[in-house]
């Protein structure tokens, strides 16, 4: 009956999330681990291996974690230097508020073996900017004639993309020696997408009707991570995890934007942490973390491949199968953290993290839809513990405000050479988190 309780409870994080900092992965997953920079791969201090390193799960006992996190991206696109084309402008997206949802479960079925979920979410990719930025006597006129007015990519109405990435990664752990574990994640992963305003681009797809304004689609697919976790000498612990890429359906009424006719997987990425405790109240944590975006088309093919399908290369245009993407690269992340026992009651941590920006300038027009350029994050956190079995957690997250600028794809068409385009974006969140043992 109590786990027929906890899976009813992991049903209600199902809502989808819409975080980013390290592109469109979350810094952290667990309010203790967002509280210390998204530190989680030398640390098992709750249950949300499955979202980092499963392995730590043999060692978090029986527990239960319910969180829910605002959000707050802050995101703006400006275009200048155009001249006579008149397609200058400058926007900021209206969406700034978010509540997203997780959840983690975990019972150890006996003492060296762990059974668990962890219930988690990836987005961010996430812009409503409004229309009406450039006049209708404009170069814009050239790609999408006959419009009042256009949005910063010459298109109709408001102008923006909405991914969401939810995910459900049951755990099995083993502790294979008194302080040696591994564990596996089966990840299946549910996502919708949706984009608007960008009518100006029919002519460069391989599909016009499934390029834009078609509502949200959706599609599923499955991966899995593995996880090793150790202590040594009471004081130090070294974990590393693995996930492969998660192979996803595509999305189908987006088959004329996304590269290989709608494909948009979720890409492999791996990760490493050593922990140390100089006393029993102090822990230091370090990880490193790969997310390897450029082995996904869609996100990683270069924007500027539009300009072979104008060529005739049919496989360059957006949809087609070496289509053009978003250009990211492949992204490191550093993290660090410090946590400190008050006493029995209060536990307080920090951390910080840099990230790689996997937006260059020359991709810079096509990722006004998704600016996912912060790299520095800084975070606080706090844990109250209530009594032996029930314990509260606070998580703040400030990353700051960072810009990429680069000459605009509208120069390839047209406009003058001095015709540049930035994006900036800096982020909020605060979270708070109930967990029971059991």
């Amino acid at each position: 009956m109590r786990l027929r309780l906890l899976a009813a409870l992991a049903a209600l994080t199902m809502p989808l999330a819409a975080q980013a900092t390290d592109g469109y992965f979350s810094h952290g997953y667990g309010m203790k681990a967002k509280g210390m920079g998204g530190v989680g791969t030398a640390v098992a201090q709750d249950p949300f291996g499955g979202a980092v390193n499963p392995a730590t799960m043999a060692f978090v006992g029986n527990q239960w974690a319910i969180g829910l996190d605002w959000f707050s991206p802050r995101r703006t696109a400006q275009r200048t230097g155009s001249g006579p084309a008149n397609i200058d402008g400058s926007v900021e997206s209206d969406s700034t508020n978010f509540f997203i949802p997780e959840f983690g479960l975990n019972y150890m079925v006996r003492p060296d073996l762990a059974l668990g979920v962890t219930v988690y979410g990836n987005g961010g990719m996430n812009t409503d900017y409004p229309g009406g930025q450039i006049p209708a006597a404009s170069a814009c006129a050239t790609f999408n004639p006959g419009q009042p007015s256009y949005n910063l990519l010459c298109g109709n109405g408001s102008l923006g993309v909405d991914l969401s990435q939810l995910i459900v990664a049951p755990t099995l752990a083993w502790r294979f020696l008194d302080t040696q574990s591994i564990g596996i994640a089966p990840l299946f992963a549910y996502q919708q997408f949706e984009a608007n305003g960008l009518q100006a681009f029919a002519g460069l797809s391989t599909n016009p009707g499934a390029l834009t304004n078609q509502g949200h689609d959706s599609s599923t697919g499955w991966g899995a991570r593995i996880g090793y976790y150790g202590t040594f000498a009471e004081r130090f612990s070294v974990g590393a995890a693995y996930s492969t890429k998660i192979d996803m359906g595509k999305f189908d009424k987006y088959s004329g934007l996304f590269a290989e006719q709608g494909g948009f997987d979720i890409p492999e990425n791996w990760n490493v942490g050593v922990a140390f405790r100089p006393t029993p109240q102090w822990l230091l944590a370090v990880d490193y973390q790969r997310i390897n975006y450029n082995k996904v088309p869609s996100v990683g093919n270069p924007s500027n491949l539009v300009f072979q399908c104008t060529g005739g290369n049919a496989s360059a245009c957006l949809g087609g199968s070496g289509g053009a993407g978003f250009g990211w690269q492949n992204v490191s992340v550093w993290k660090f953290a410090v946590q400190y026992a008050i006493n029995e009651r209060w536990t307080v941590r920090g951390g910080y993290a840099r990230s790689d920006n996997p937006i260059q300038p020359a991709d810079v027009t096509f990722n006004i839809l998704a600016p996912g350029v912060v790299q520095d994050q800084y975070t606080l956190g706090a844990t109250w513990t209530l009594d032996k079995v029930n314990e509260i957690t606070a998580a703040f997250m400030y990353a700051a405000n960072n810009s990429v600028t680069g000459q605009s794809l509208f120069v390839g068409f047209g406009a003058p050479p001095s015709t540049t385009e930035t994006i900036s974006l800096k982020e909020y969140s605060f979270g708070l988190q109930y967990a029971r043992k059991f």
